[in-house]
């Protein structure tokens, strides 16, 4: 991570928003999570500020959220977080910032989903809304590596199968290693680039009793093949659901795409039981709410290869 200098604060973004948004900088103002790459901190009751504080790329997110996500927000089923106003670089802060509509609910890595049907409903309905052709210059995933072919994961898949296995977190690595098999022998996305969000996580979606009630974060946002989205489904949904994502989503899904989805649901269930581990542990990055999902991910996915 590459924190940024300027300590973040609430003085310093009522500062800013007198700055560049006068109109809200009475409102109240309070930390409320700290991401990968950015900081939010809900301001009121209806309006939240992202700042980015780690990762030198966090900047170029926001600005394709600022760009896109406004003209395919009405379009989608569940609420997400609309861009209202874009700050700008300055010499109290350096780096770009947000204004966005709040989104009620909690993560799914601290409230997970125990509605299964209806949460894989919402979650198709969701996917099946976003996935449509994205136009010319839509953003592509190919800085971040997702929604493009999985076979360029294979090094990636390879290494995090590894450290996961020498850290005794893993029993069957043989049975991993089928999943993948199957999922990159499967024939590659053919059909025109879809909008995804490529950053489905359970601490980017969100619950509310017991089901899904929102969706943040789009920072991913780009156009590519659909089973990248669509390996959500393992991480989120309790056992025996990923059929009633299936069912619920339209068009129809074909059996290559479904096993490219489990080849992607593998890769970050092991990148997942990492995180875990190293917040066990307290290592940099480690969040121990993303082990328990991503481990009961791999255990789904193993029990689908005979």
């Amino acid at each position: 991570m590459d924190h940024v200098e300027v300590k973040i604060t609430a003085e310093l973004i009522r500062d800013l928003l007198r700055d560049q948004c006068p109109d809200l900088a009475d409102r109240p103002i309070r930390l409320v999570a700290r991401g990968w790459d950015n900081q939010m901190w809900r301001l009121g009751d209806d309006l939240a500020v992202r700042l980015p504080w780690a990762t030198v790329t966090a900047d170029m997110l926001l600005y394709k959220e600022y760009a896109w996500l406004p003209a395919l927000a009405p379009y989608l089923p569940l609420p997400v977080p609309v861009p209202q106003r874009l700050g700008e670089p300055s010499e109290r802060f350096p780096r770009p910032w947000l204004v966005t509509t709040w989104v009620p609910g909690a993560p799914a890595d601290l409230a997970p989903i125990t509605r299964a049907r209806d949460a894989a409903q919402s979650l198709a309905a969701f996917l099946t809304a976003l996935h449509q052709p994205a136009p010319d210059g839509a953003p592509t995933g190919s800085g971040s590596g997702r929604g493009g072919s999985l076979t360029d994961h294979t090094d990636q898949f390879i290494r995090g199968l590894a450290e996961v296995t020498e850290r005794g977190l893993l029993d069957d690595p043989e049975a991993v290693q089928a999943v993948w098999r199957d999922a990159v022998a499967a024939p590659e996305w053919s059909g025109p680039a879809l909008w995804l969000h490529a950053d489905l996580h359970p601490a980017n979606v969100l619950t509310a009793d017991g089901t899904i009630c929102g969706v943040i974060d789009f920072g991913d946002l780009c156009a590519g093949d659909p089973a990248s989205d669509l390996a959500a489904g393992w991480i989120l949904l309790p056992d025996d659901s990923i059929d009633h994502l299936y069912a619920a989503y339209q068009p129809i899904l074909d059996a290559a795409t479904k096993r490219r989805a489990r080849g992607w649901a593998m890769a970050r269930a092991l990148s997942g039981i990492l995180i875990g581990d190293a917040g066990l542990h307290g290592r940099p990055g480690g969040k121990q709410t993303w082990g328990p999902p991503a481990h009961a991910a791999l255990r789904r996915l193993i029990a689908t290869i005979d």
